[in-house]
């Protein structure tokens, strides 16, 4: 008999109830090291007080209106991410896969209204997680997400990751635009090196097409930097972005300049959800937590205390883990052994991580995670090595 939630996850025997920071709490007492965060989105931690704080009044006013009308929280944070990004531009969204919907027709009907209607397609590269909407699997194209949902909506290809020659050799005068994550999360925590990022930059420009960033799990302060692109200086025409920009609240948005926007006029697009009072409001909170001129700086100090000590956990059990990769407090440990397993046995330690593509095990904890904490987590992690090396032996 099926249950009552549908079946699409294999998930772990694990229920928890309540959240304090960076560590959540089973249903029966046990006090789990969140190293997750939900998967990139819990950016300030669980039960945030300032997060907190913003649901409580917001839904003391005012729940959900629908974009027929102006919406006040919607506006101040589309304001204050034109600011402090490349956009001009903001539509909100519930999720990273609505984003990737909305960028995909963005970018469509850009061409469309500058009287090319034939250039629809969009390259982008193996091993990329775009959400699983129809326009999300055929833009990443891999086996696992598309088998059995043909016929997948056409217009895409792929070229193998980081291949900026090969991207290159696909443009035509059908091409509409290259996507790209510049981290790839699901794909294993695959950086594209700054160069790439540039050349990728100059290709589009040089070719007339536009170029759409996903830094929805590598973005929101993940990488050391609001967004990921920023580290290498080339900046997209259209992004999407979620996970994180909610703190854990539902809530995605398209980013775009004037030029990629201008297609989009009054019907062309539109969200009952999206954009609404109470995930603007939080988004809100989180994008003044994360612009605090301090924070960043935080967040790179942390990442270099953790990935030095993730090294040597990698060093002291090269038997279980091949390489740390990965930036920011975006990392991933490359095991020997299967990726899932390592996940497993963390759980016996009290320990959460998520796995990913290539056999990595993702580490994304929340961005405040404290210093004695990333401490306990590599301890954690340690035990759980020791604990694999035991039973490889036997």
């Amino acid at each position: 008999m099926i249950p009552s939630v549908l079946p699409t996850y294999s998930r772990a025997p694990l229920t928890f109830v309540k959240g304090e920071g960076s560590w959540m709490i089973e249903a029966d007492g046990r006090r789990f090291l969140d190293l997750g965060a939900g998967i990139a989105v819990n950016v300030l931690g669980h039960a945030n007080p300032v997060l907190v704080d913003a649901l409580t009044e917001q839904a003391g006013k005012l729940w959900h209106v629908s974009n027929l009308y102006n919406i006040e929280q919607q506006q101040s944070l589309a304001d204050k991410l034109v600011a402090t990004t490349f956009a001009d531009t903001a539509f909100f969204t519930n999720s990273g896969t609505e984003a990737c919907e909305l960028a995909v027709k963005m970018a469509r009907k850009y061409w469309n209204d500058k009287g090319h209607p034939e250039r629809v397609e969009i390259i982008g590269f193996e091993g990329a997680f775009h959400g699983r909407s129809s326009a999300g699997i055929a833009a990443a194209g891999s086996n696992k997400l598309t088998n059995g949902f043909g016929p997948l909506l056409p217009g895409f290809a792929q070229v193998p990751w980081g291949d900026v020659d090969a991207a290159q050799a696909l443009i035509s005068d059908k091409t509409a635009a290259v996507i790209v994550e510049p981290v790839q999360g699901e794909g294993g925590i695959r950086p594209l090196a700054d160069s790439d990022l540039k050349a990728l930059r100059a290709m589009c420009d040089e070719a007339g097409i536009l170029l759409i960033f996903d830094e929805v799990q590598c973005g929101v302060g993940r990488t050391g930097r609001l967004f990921a692109h920023e580290w290498a200086g080339a900046y997209p025409d259209i992004m999407m972005v979620a996970k994180g920009i909610g703190g854990g609240f539902p809530l995605g948005v398209v980013l775009a300049t004037e030029d990629a926007a201008s297609g989009m006029t009054a019907g062309t697009h539109g969200s009952t959800y999206g954009g609404n009072p109470l995930a603007c409001a939080v988004g809100c909170a989180v994008m003044d937590a994360v612009t605090e001129p301090s924070f960043l700086d935080d967040v790179n100090r942390r990442a270099g205390l953790f990935r030095q000590k993730l090294e040597g956990l990698v060093a002291a059990h090269p038997d279980v883990f091949e390489s740390v990769r990965g930036s920011g407090l975006m990392l991933g440990l490359k095991c020997h052994v299967a990726c899932g397993d390592v996940v497993s046995a963390g759980y016996e330690n009290e320990v959460v991580t998520v796995p990913a593509a290539d056999n990595v095990v993702r580490l994304l904890p929340p961005l405040n995670i404290t210093d004695k904490e990333l401490s306990e987590a590599v301890s954690r992690l340690d035990a759980t090595a020791s604990q694999m090396s035991a039973s490889l032996k036997d």
